[in-house]
């Protein structure tokens, strides 16, 4: 066969029969080792051409990575075939021949002196931060815990089964816990059996002296490419029936064996897969097909595995040797070679239908992770979110406005029992996941409520048949309808559109003729942000006087509970964008109590029933106002500051709805936490943003993140995508609070360059 490069050539490696293995029993070995430099050829291929298909990996940019073999290797060759420089973080264990072949294909090896925390692995990931703040724009493909890593082995299962075909037993060895249980995981689905118990039996093999699976790191351990001294993201303990722990000498001995007995010269991964398999065939039932991944070549090993005096010197020579393995209890402490069930639950799948592009969305994936979920990002266009390459989501490109598209995904790529439930945190996708968690029977709000949301004229109707106070409203599908409408709200008022968010479109008018051209403007728009149709419909408000707050609360079990209140400051007239939010407000108790009654009455009205919901108002004269309810969390940052104030975590209390899970909602006394966002005082290009360090070191102040890089169009905030970043902060006062976030964003300067002259404006 002809490829036309060396990432196409990644793969289709042989299957070969173990002749060392019964003759009663079907015993093969996978040679993954006869990829151009091993297995991780194919997790390089993947987590590269995925990244630079969703617009993670720009062209040209940098990859960096954290590696002491065959990953490093991967990247190198499939990184330079596409043009991307290739930065190797390692330490002293790495040998010389692999080192020799990183230089020789121009990697950019970076070798740490001394382990750290948790030994040479957690010394690499300190390095390798040093150098992504040197390239900012570099893609980091996070081996450990990118989903891409396990989804890469579905080439190797589906090679196994049209190889293979039925097979009984799966043997592979655990490091990063990609290759054995992203090969599970789809072999499972091909041959029908989507989870534990079933007819697929998968066994790890571990060394001793390895975190993975309940036993003490023993960083002096020998064995590369196996084992680990931290828990990687990608390790599903539920795709593993067992573990199999075997010592440097057992494993170097089996790596041996496995060269005398079948020719094949491998690493110690291999060896240990092999002489694992050589057990489980020797005592398996007639008619067993076993199959082993050996997942490295030897040649790197020369001088360790291979050379006699290596043993003498390093002792492993003098550790002990068991001909089978001791059964233990998990979480025995283990010296040489030994098997246990593997405890395990299934781990679930948080599905989210796109996600918030400027506030919360990114953490939300990263939230999920925390809870022990695993988050998968349905998406049209991965791109528009930054920051998704670091989220170690998986990502599923598909039609995100059709709920029969986002079925057919989600069934086409995760088995029932994987889903534990839907969400987003994009105010455009909320009725398509409503009408998703319905099709799926998953918890979910109804579908007539969040339209309701959606749509302001129908909040607007139900509010009204509550007896609630609202802002005098006029739909208007027609421009010469203005004149009409403002009569009824009076001057000034605002114009906005009937469905969409972030302040987009909402101007504060003061004359009939400035209302009507700009409804005129808001109606001929039939498409917004997010590609979707929008309703010809534009509401023309009455301005209501008085404060902004924001509400936030979430369903636990059918009840209601209230998780705090917001104060928010919006930017100056005509627009309407939220420039800064304090968490807890402060309001006095009479107030609190009269906002919290509002709020409740209105998401009853509406009928919500599941999840969060944030529920803006005004505290005008005759008391809280409602401007709108939302079936979501806030954006803005709002979830993080309450967070931070030591209240219960919103995000964390969406994601545990969504997935079935108990809402958590500790009782704390609050600290006063704020953002303040960040944005341009001209339209233009960004130059530059300086001061994000100063600012940095302003009393009080916990977090500064700027959003745009420079080359991007930039303007005034006229709606919630201007706003270029925020700064963070916590003190105990409201007056406090603001002071420190004044003086950091005083400390920030934003250069930008005119559109018409490049002159520079600050």
């Amino acid at each position: 066969m002809i490829f036309d490069n060396l990432v196409d050539a990644i793969g289709h490696t042989p299957v070969v029969r173990l002749r060392s293995a019964p003759a009663h029993v079907t015993a093969l070995a996978k040679l993954e080792l006869q990829n151009l430099f091993a297995m991780k050829d194919r997790v390089a291929r993947q987590v590269i051409v995925e990244a630079r298909e969703n617009g993670v990996l720009a062209p040209g940019a940098p990859i960096i990575e954290s590696s002491s073999g065959t990953m490093a290797l991967g990247l190198a060759v499939a990184g330079s075939a596409l043009g991307h420089p290739v930065h190797i973080v390692t330490d002293p264990r790495i040998d010389a021949i692999t080192l020799a072949k990183l230089r020789a294909l121009g990697c950019s090896v970076h070798v740490v002196e001394a382990m750290t925390t948790h030994g040479w692995q957690s010394a690499r990931l300190e390095r390798l931060a040093i150098l992504r703040g040197q390239y900012p724009e570099a893609f980091w493909p996070r081996q450990y815990s990118n989903p891409q890593n396990p989804l890469a082995y579905a080439t190797l299962a589906r090679e196994l089964v049209a190889d293979v075909g039925r097979i009984d037993v799966l043997v592979g060895a655990v490091g990063s816990g990609g290759s054995l249980c992203g090969t599970a995981r789809a072999l499972r689905r091909a041959l029908g059996d989507a989870g534990k118990p079933g007819p697929l039996r998968v066994v790890g093999v571990d060394a001793v002296g390895s975190a993975l699976f309940a036993q003490p790191d023993r960083p002096e351990r020998k064995q590369s490419g196996i084992g680990n001294s931290l828990i990687p993201g990608n390790l599903d303990y539920a795709q593993l029936d067992e573990v199999h722990w075997l010592n440097d000498r057992e494993a170097f001995a089996a790596t041996r064996e496995l060269a005398r007995r079948e020719g094949i010269f491998a690493g110690n991964s291999s060896g240990s897969v092999y002489r694992v398999l050589t057990h489980l065939a020797a005592t398996a039932t007639a008619g067993t097909r076993i199959v082993g991944i050996f997942p490295d070549r030897g040649d790197r090993y020369a001088d360790s595995i291979y050379d006699d005096d290596y043993w003498r010197r390093t002792g492993i020579a003098a550790q002990p040797v068991r001909a089978r393995p001791r059964r233990v209890r998990y979480g025995t402490e283990v010296g040489s070679w030994a098997q246990a069930r593997v405890p395990s639950e299934p781990r679930k799948h948080l599905v989210f239908v796109e996600a918030n592009t400027t506030g919360t969305g990114m953490l939300a994936l990263l939230r999920a992770r925390d809870l022990g979920l695993v988050p998968a990002l349905l998406t049209n266009r991965p791109s528009r979110y930054q920051g998704v390459g670091e989220a170690d989501c998986e990502i599923i490109r598909c039609d995100t406005t059709s709920v029969t598209a986002l079925t057919a995904a989600v069934r086409a790529h995760l088995h029932p029992g994987e889903v534990g439930g839907v969400t987003t945190t994009s105010e455009f996708s909320l009725e398509v996941t409503a009408a998703l968690a319905e099709s799926l029977g998953l918890p979910g709000n109804p579908l007539p409520a969040v339209q309701a949301c959606r749509r302001k004229p129908l909040t607007r109707r139900l509010l009204a048949g509550a007896g609630l106070p609202q802002p005098v409203s006029v739909v208007v599908t027609e421009a010469a309808d203005v004149p009409e409408a403002v009569a009824a709200t009076g001057l000034p008022c605002v114009v906005k559109p009937a469905s969409d968010s972030g302040s987009t479109g909402v101007l504060l008018c003061t004359s009939v003729r400035q209302a009507r051209a700009h409804a005129a403007r808001l109606l001929a728009i039939t498409h917004n942000a997010r590609g979707q149709v929008v309703l010809p419909e534009v509401l023309v408000e009455e301005l209501v006087q008085g404060p902004e707050f924001s509400v936030e609360t979430v369903f636990s079990e059918g009840e209601l509970h209230v998780l705090g209140t917001t104060r928010t400051s919006l930017s100056p007239p005509p627009s309407f964008v939220e420039l800064r939010h304090v968490f807890p407000a402060p309001l006095d108790e009479s107030a609190s109590r009269e906002v919290e009654k509002t709020v409740r009455t209105a998401i009853a009205a509406i009928g919500l029933s599941h999840g969060a919901c944030h529920t803006e108002l005004r505290l005008a004269a005759a008391g809280p106002t409602i401007i709108e309810v939302n079936a979501r969390l806030a954006g803005g940052m709002i979830p993080e500051l309450i967070r931070l104030a030591g209240g219960a975590d919103p995000l964390a209390q969406q994601l545990r709805a969504a997935a079935g899970m108990p809402v958590e909602l500790p009782r704390e006394p609050l600290r006063r936490a704020g953002v303040a966002f960040i944005t341009s005082p001209e339209e233009g290009r960004l130059v530059r943003l300086d001061g994000r360090e100063a600012a940095r070191q302003v009393d009080g102040v916990s977090e500064v993140r700027i959003a745009r890089c420079a080359g991007d169009p930039v303007r005034p905030a006229a709606d919630a995508s201007d706003r270029l970043g925020y700064v963070i902060a916590s003190a105990a006062s409201v007056g406090h609070l603001d002071r420190s976030l004044d003086a950091a964003l005083d400390r920030i300067t934003v250069r930008v360059a005119g559109e018409a002259d490049g002159s520079a404006v600050t």
